[in-house]
């Protein structure tokens, strides 16, 4: 059906009839349009393809130049888009770190109070807190002194100064863990291939003294020693301690350091695609019903007829 809409309007001493003609527009003008956008989407998404390509080509290009070796990925249990953290892996990488990694890294970013709920209990945390003494003051006379941590307390780092630590180290300075996973490119299996990957260097290669091999690190020589062995400490729940287990669990509970909100942020996203993909279509279809007298009409002008005197 066609509906009319007729007006008047002066404009320069004549009147001007305003015929409004809602959803006249013929069908092969529709269609015609219907084309055009198709096309244009089809060329938008081509195009956005081969840019997309082009990069991840160069990237590869760039990494097969690099002077290390490829990483070997694994299924890590929080790598799908809601997939959560194995918190059992978390705890037993914490155990690896406080009796391995500690006596040379720190973890300047991760508090007591962070492992409640996470990793252990809040009596657990306190009782781990004590463990350790913390360096605090000064105290009514001026003078620094140490005391058992508490869950406030951020774990304390081995060294007190960073000369300190080169000076323990050969000139080499440990770097802080607790933002490792996302410091390094693909952190996670970085972290993995790097502590499971020392081994003797290729025939008629040398490097420098104090200095081991790793095809995983960059250049191929690294200053710390490889750290994980087979039944190198006892697991609280019995799990085997592997050198593979070990490097799995570290690397994870590495990856809760740098990401504690990991688990809360998916969860998150899990409720925003339950709420917010309903509202795209019932949006949509808001908008096609509000916009379709507006998109479908047709405005003539017609200059009226002289009246006979």
């Amino acid at each position: 059906m066609t509906s009319t809409i007729l007006c008047r309007a002066t404009r320069q001493n004549h009147q001007i009839l305003v015929y409004v003609i809602r959803n006249s527009s013929s069908t092969s003008t529709q269609t015609s349009i219907r084309w055009k956008r198709l096309a244009y989407q089809i060329g938008g998404g081509l195009l956005t393809t081969g840019a997309l390509g082009y990069a991840w080509a160069h990237s590869q290009a760039l990494h097969a130049s690099g002077n290390k070796a490829h990483l070997v990925p694994l299924p890590w249990s929080f790598s799908g888009a809601f997939d959560s953290l194995d918190h059992a892996s978390v705890r037993r990488g914490f155990e690896v770190y406080k009796q391995v990694c500690a006596a040379c890294h720190s973890l300047k970013f991760v508090a007591y109070r962070h492992l409640v709920g996470a990793t252990h209990t809040e009596a657990e945390a306190k009782e781990i807190a004590a463990q350790d003494f913390i360096k605090d003051g000064p105290d009514d006379k001026g003078e620094m002194f140490t005391r058992p941590g508490k869950l406030t307390d951020y774990l304390p780092s081995p060294y007190p100064n960073d000369k300190a630590a080169k000076d323990g180290n050969q000139g080499a300075l440990p770097p802080d863990l607790s933002l490792i996973t996302l410091g390094r490119e693909d952190g996670c299996n970085y972290i993995f291939n790097l502590l499971t990957g020392y081994q003797d260097p290729p025939a008629g290669v040398k490097g420098e003294p104090n200095l081991h091999y790793n095809p995983y690190f960059s250049g191929g020589w690294i200053a710390m020693a490889k750290q994980l062995y087979d039944d190198q400490i006892e697991y609280s729940d019995g799990t085997k301690a592997t050198e593979s287990q070990l490097a799995k669990d570290v690397t994870e509970f590495l990856k809760w350091t740098a990401e504690r909100e990991h688990d809360d942020r998916k969860r998150l996203a899990l409720k925003a695609v339950l709420i917010f993909v309903p509202l795209v279509f019932i949006t949509y279809h808001w908008k096609r019903v509000k916009w379709a007298t507006l998109k479908s009409r047709k405005i003539s002008f017609y200059r009226p007829k002289p009246k006979d005197h």
